[in-house]
């Protein structure tokens, strides 16, 4: 299944501003790449095209079939909840919220008992290894351990895609690393996962590197080995 394609799409401003150029790209089921590239290369605005959080002003996006331009907010946002995890550089926790409470909250809008959300926030936090933090509160963690707050929450809704923009940016080494083998772990499991990065390093421990150049794909490589 295709989750991710994109056709000659296009993202102009004001002024002649032309965010993105003609890009085609394709993300198949269970991948796990990196989109890579300086400040203003384009990352940013891809983010929000494949993440249904904006529309192209020309050409074609479909986000697991559907074409974005032809929905409607409410649809777009119906999408994103069943279909897309977001996970950013800052974690966005509830600062009086245990960690159970902030992975719970979303699936607020998805019509999920509370009971059912407890658990199901329960077994993704045991799925970033947090069993161990469950009524833990963001003040009570490490950089690294809110982070994987932020993902337990990005998955509690079973997306098909899971969209990291700079993820191990706010976070030291070590804890960048954990994070990294946990979107591997994830991504054996079958989740799709598409890392937005500037990091050079990061992109080289993916699969799949997409690299953005002043709007446009660079270039697409892939690694020839299977990772064991």
């Amino acid at each position: 299944m295709t989750i991710i394609e994109l056709h000659q799409a296009t993202k102009s401003y004001p002024g002649g501003v032309h965010a993105l150029r003609d890009v085609d790209l394709r993300v198949d089921e269970g991948e796990l790449l990196a989109i890579v590239g300086p400040s203003g290369s384009g990352k940013s605005t891809l983010l929000n095209l494949i993440g249904t959080l904006d529309r192209p002003t020309s050409g074609s996006v479909k986000v697991a079939g559907y074409e974005v331009s032809s929905l409607s907010d409410s649809h777009l946002s119906a999408l994103r909840a069943r279909h897309v995890g977001f996970v950013f550089q800052h974690f966005h926790l509830a600062a009086g919220r245990t960690a159970v409470d902030n992975v719970s909250d979303g699936l607020l809008y998805a019509g999920v008992p509370f009971k059912q959300r407890r658990a199901r926030a329960r077994a993704a936090l045991e799925r970033v290894r947090l069993g161990h933090r469950l009524d833990h509160r963001p003040g009570q963690l490490s950089g690294g351990e809110k982070q994987r707050v932020a993902i337990a929450r990005a998955l509690v809704g079973e997306p098909l895609l899971l969209l990291a923009d700079e993820p191990t940016g706010a976070l030291d080494t070590a804890s960048g690393e954990i994070v990294m083998e946990l979107f591997h772990e994830l991504n054996e499991a079958g989740t799709t996962v598409c890392v937005i990065t500037h990091d050079n390093e990061i992109a080289a421990s993916l699969p799949r590197r997409v690299r953005f150049r002043d709007g446009s794909v660079e270039s697409d490589s892939r690694t020839a080995e299977v990772r064991s």
